[in-house]
C-alpha cells in the first residue's frame, strides 16, 4: 500500500526521515518483520515494543510507529511520533485492510458466562443455512471450516483485522467474534463495525483486572456503546432481560433491543422447560409466534443461550421457525457440559464452568437426572482473582462429593489455590488435590454405579500451564481411560 496514504489515517504526527513509497505489512512483533513493513511500538504486560524498534529496521521494516523519540538512525527507516501507538495502530491496521468489517455481517458475543456456546451455535446455525462463516474465540479461529489456534479469547487488533480479511479473501459474508472485557477495555476492538451484538450475563469474574463489578459491568457495556448513533445503518443489540445489567445497557444505544428471558416479559421468552439427561425442551414464545423447541444442550443455561443465538439469527433476518428447526440438530458445543461416552456406568460431563454462577448451573442442570452422587472437580487458575474462590467452592458444595484442584497453576502453588478454595466448602465431603491428572484419576477411583461426574474449569482445553509452559493435559482422556479400568469387569 502507498505510505503516504496509509499515514494519512493520523492527522497529528510527526516524522523524521524520508517516507517510503509502499508498506507490505504491518507488524507489533519485530519477530515476524520483513522488508518493506511497518513496525508500531506498542507496550505489552511484559515487554515494551520501543525496545526492540533498531530489531524491526535490521529485519527490515521501513517505517517505524513510536511514541516518542528513538535513539536510531533515519537512514534506512522512517520515524513516526504519535500519541498513542494503540489507536495509530486501529487506525492504520483497518485502512491497511480497507476496513474488512464494512464487508462482513459481523456478530459480537459478550458476557461472563456462554460466551463460547452462542457463539458457535450461531457459526452452527449459519452453516446449516448454507452461508459462509468464520468464528473467532476461546476455542480458536475457525475460518469456515479451517481451524486455527489462538491465545486469547478476543485477539489483538492487528490479528482482528487480519482474520476479517482472511474471510473476506475466502468469500465469506458472516463473522462471528466472541467478545472479552478485556479485550473491550484494550482496544482490542477498535475499528470492527459490528451488525449484531449480545450480552449474555455478568457475574463475578476477572476482578484482579477490572477491581470491581461497575467497572467489569461498564467494560462489557463498550460492546454496545461503540456501535455508533448511525442510524442509517440498522445495528441489534441482543439482551437478556433477567439480568440485572439489562437496563442500563439498554441505556448505551442508540439501535434496537432484542430481549430474551425465562422470568421476564421478553421477546424471546421460555416457558414449559423440561430437563432430560441427553436433551432439553421449552416453548419459546416470539414476535413471530410461538415454537417448540428440542435442544440436545442440557440445563437451564442453555436455553439463555439458546435463545441468544435464536435472538442473533433472527436479527440476521431468518424466521424463527427455521431456526427452531435447525437447533434440533446442533450437538453441545466442545467442552460445554458436554457428555463424555464411556464404557462404565456412569455420566460423566466436561465443563468450561470457572466462576461461581456457572459452577452452580452446571450442578443445577444435572440434578433432575440425579440417581445416585453427583461428584464434581473444580478447579481455578494460578496467578489469577483470587476472591472469586471461596464462592466457586461454595457453590461447588451443592455436589455431594467435590474435589478442590487446580486449573493452570502458573506461577502459584497448590497449597495457595487449594487453601483459598476451602475457604468456601460447606460440607466436608471433599478432597485437596493440587495436581489437576491425580484429581481427575481420583474422581473416577471413589465412582459407584450410577454416579454423575462433572470435570470443570478446563473444559475443551488439552493443556495445562504450569509456570509459563504448557503441558499436554485432557480431563476427557484420563476420565475414558481410567473408567475403562475401573469397570473393565
Amino acid at each position: 500500500m502507498n505510505a503516504n496514504d496509509l499515514l494519512s489515517a493520523l492527522k497529528v504526527k510527526k516524522i523524521f526521515g524520508e517516507i517510503p513509497e509502499q508498506i507490505s505489512a504491518i507488524h507489533v512483533d519485530s519477530r515476524k518483520v520483513e522488508n518493506g513493513s511497518m513496525f508500531i511500538c506498542t507496550r505489552g504486560y511484559t515487554v515494551d515494543g520501543h525496545d526492540f524498534a533498531q530489531d524491526a529496521i535490521n529485519k527490515g521494516a521501513t517505517v517505524i510507529v513510536s511514541e516518542k523519540e528513538l535513539d536510531i538512525s533515519t537512514e534506512n527507516a522512517t520515524i513516526v511520533i504519535v500519541k498513542d501507538t494503540y489507536k495509530a495502530l486501529a487506525q492504520l491496521v483497518t485502512k491497511f485492510y480497507d476496513y474488512p468489517s464494512n464487508k462482513l455481517q459481523v456478530f459480537g458475543v459478550t458476557g461472563t458466562n456462554g460466551k463460547t456456546t452462542v457463539s458457535n451455535l450461531i457459526y452452527a446455525i449459519m452453516k446449516k443455512l448454507n452461508e459462509k462463516c468464520a468464528l473467532s474465540g476461546t476455542i480458536g479461529f475457525n475460518l469456515d471450516g479451517e481451524f486455527f489456534q489462538s491465545d486469547n479469547t478476543t485477539c489483538d487488533t492487528l490479528t482482528t483485522q487480519k482474520m476479517l480479511q482472511q474471510a473476506i479473501d475466502k468469500g465469506i459474508d458472516n463473522f462471528v467474534l466472541e467478545v472479552s472485557s478485556h479485550g473491550l477495555s484494550l482496544g482490542r476492538l477498535w475499528g470492527v463495525n459490528f451488525d449484531i451484538v449480545a450480552f449474555t450475563n455478568l457475574s463475578h469474574d476477572h476482578l484482579d483486572y477490572h477491581q470491581t463489578m461497575e467497572h467489569y459491568g461498564y467494560a462489557k457495556g463498550l460492546l454496545f456503546s461503540q456501535l455508533g448513533q448511525d442510524l442509517t445503518d440498522p445495528k441489534y443489540v441482543i439482551l437478556n432481560q433477567d439480568d440485572d445489567w439489562y437496563h442500563r445497557y439498554c441505556s448505551m444505544t442508540s439501535h434496537e433491543v432484542i430481549s430474551y428471558g425465562i422470568e421476564s416479559n421478553a421477546d424471546f421468552k421460555a416457558e414449559n422447560i423440561q430437563f432430560y439427561n441427553d436433551h432439553t425442551t421449552f416453548t419459546l414464545h416470539s414476535p413471530e409466534g410461538s415454537f417448540e423447541v428440542h435442544t440436545k444442550l442440557l440445563g437451564q443455561f442453555n436455553v439463555y443461550n439458546v435463545m441468544t443465538a435464536i435472538a442473533c439469527i433472527f436479527a440476521r433476518g431468518i424466521n424463527v421457525e427455521e431456526i427452531v428447526s435447525i437447533i434440533r440438530d446442533i450437538p453441545p458445543v466442545n467442552g460445554r457440559m458436554e457428555k463424555v461416552e464411556v464404557q462404565a456406568p456412569l455420566s460423566i460431563y466436561i465443563d468450561y464452568a470457572h466462576t461461581a454462577d456457572a459452577i452452580e448451573k452446571a450442578i443445577q442442570s444435572v440434578m433432575p437426572f440425579k440417581k445416585n452422587r453427583i461428584i464434581f472437580l473444580v478447579g481455578t487458575g494460578g496467578n489469577r482473582d483470587k476472591s472469586k474462590r471461596p464462592s466457586m467452592a461454595a457453590k461447588a458444595s451443592l455436589a455431594d462429593y467435590v474435589i478442590l484442584t487446580t486449573d493452570d497453576p502458573r506461577y502459584e502453588e497448590y497449597d495457595s489455590i487449594l487453601k483459598d478454595l476451602e475457604q468456601g466448602m460447606k460440607h466436608s465431603q471433599y478432597a485437596l488435590i493440587g495436581d489437576r491428572e491425580k484429581a481427575v484419576e481420583h474422581a473416577i477411583e471413589i465412582s459407584e454405579p450410577g454416579d454423575i461426574i462433572i470435570f470443570a474449569g478446563k473444559g475443551h482445553e488439552d493443556y495445562q500451564i504450569i509456570e509459563n509452559k504448557k503441558y499436554p493435559h485432557s480431563d476427557r482422556e484420563i476420565a475414558i481411560e481410567k473408567s475403562k479400568i475401573k469397570f473393565r469387569s
